[in-house]
């Protein structure tokens, strides 16, 4: 098994309440009467109360298209990314050089060299580091990269991982686009980093770590739902493409994928202690609590983090794991569950050992 050796997270400073972005946003986004009313209704059902940004609110409405918005991407990111990683590093009891992999996802920004080699020599990793960039996974990528660097760790049991998640999605925010996706978009995510790292077998024991332990994942792929979430990517940056379909997949499928990964391991649904669920939003979570027939309060740390910081698209089911990890400290042996959805559209499966 991988054992989770640390979680770290990184906001950017600036933190505004939710109204004060609708305010802002209405602008420049939207420009008829109807279509603020709009902007406004969905922000207020988005089940967010405060976000940061990683930029000033005031200059959104002049950040100038895609060029300056990437670039803003890669200098914050960067900054946001290193803190995230210091600080899973330090709750580990590791520092960067002990580090053999590291795996970066992001899907609001483009860069070459990708962030997780700019953040070579800022965190002194070694130079023999193994990188691993991601690109394009979107909000399920949390969850898909604890599994795939799982499936590497168990080939190379002595070696130390990293999972990196940046995203900055308060940048591709459309100016002038009064889309329903659009509007529900600029009132639904934020911005933010999130770290794990994460330990082979051979290495957690020589360390005496006792868990999370990573034992099973599962990869779901849904077709013909391309159009379901994504981006158009075109001159003026990212176009959020998010059909109002999304929860009924949800609700389609997620249950019966969850039944049959969990009685490949002898577990039901019941069995589950801890539910680490991406927050993709009030009808997503609804749809998720539906499909899995779960309690009232089985999602209760996914929808405060919801309220506290929107959704960060990858990070966000991170930043869940570190707030459930918070709560509940792991050593237990108690059966859990990482899941998320993406792009594609697709699902992620983890079946954790607190």
């Amino acid at each position: 098994m991988t054992f989770i050796a640390g979680v770290g997270s990184a906001l950017p400073p600036r933190v505004y309440p939710q109204q004060e972005i609708t305010a802002e946003l209405a602008r420049f986004v939207v420009h008829e009467p109807r279509d603020r009313a709009l902007l406004e209704r969905f922000h207020a059902a988005a089940g967010v109360r405060t976000r940061h940004l990683a930029l000033p609110l005031s200059d959104y409405a002049d950040i100038g298209g895609f060029t300056n918005a990437n670039d803003a991407f890669i200098r914050v990111g960067t900054e946001l990314g290193e803190q995230a990683v210091r600080t899973a590093l330090d709750a580990a009891g590791l520092v960067p050089e002990d580090v053999d992999v590291i795996m970066t996802t992001t899907v609001t920004g483009v860069a070459a060299p990708s962030l997780d080699a700019r953040l070579v020599p800022t965190l002194g990793l070694r130079s023999d580091v193994r990188r691993l960039p991601l690109f394009g996974l979107g909000c399920v990528a949390g969850a898909a990269g604890i599994a795939r660097l799982h499936d590497l760790l168990v080939g190379d049991p002595d070696a130390v991982a990293v999972l990196l998640s940046v995203e900055l999605c308060s940048l591709t925010v459309q100016r002038d686009d009064a889309s329903v996706a659009n509007l529900v978009a600029s009132g639904l995510f934020g911005d933010g980093a999130a770290a794990v790292v994460l330990v082979g077998d051979r290495r957690a024991h020589a360390l005496g770590l006792t868990g999370p332990r990573v034992v099973a994942s599962r990869s779901r792929f849904y077709p013909d739902t391309e159009r379901v979430m994504g981006w158009d990517i075109g001159g003026s940056g990212f176009r959020i493409v998010l059909a109002s379909s999304v929860a009924d997949v949800v609700e389609e499928h997620l249950g019966q994928d969850a039944k049959e990964f969990l009685a490949g391991q002898g577990l039901e649904v019941g069995d589950v202690a801890h539910w680490v669920a991406h927050p993709g939003g009030p009808k997503v979570l609804q749809a998720v609590q539906s499909a899995l027939a779960l309690p009232d309060g089985a999602l209760d740390v996914t929808w405060r983090s919801l309220a506290a910081i929107g959704n960060l698209s990858s990070a966000s089911v991170l930043h869940v794991l570190r707030d459930t990890l918070a709560l509940h400290p792991a050593g237990t042996g108690e059966p859990a569950v990482m899941l998320a959805m993406g792009p594609g559209f697709c699902a992620e499966l983890v079946l954790l050992r607190w």
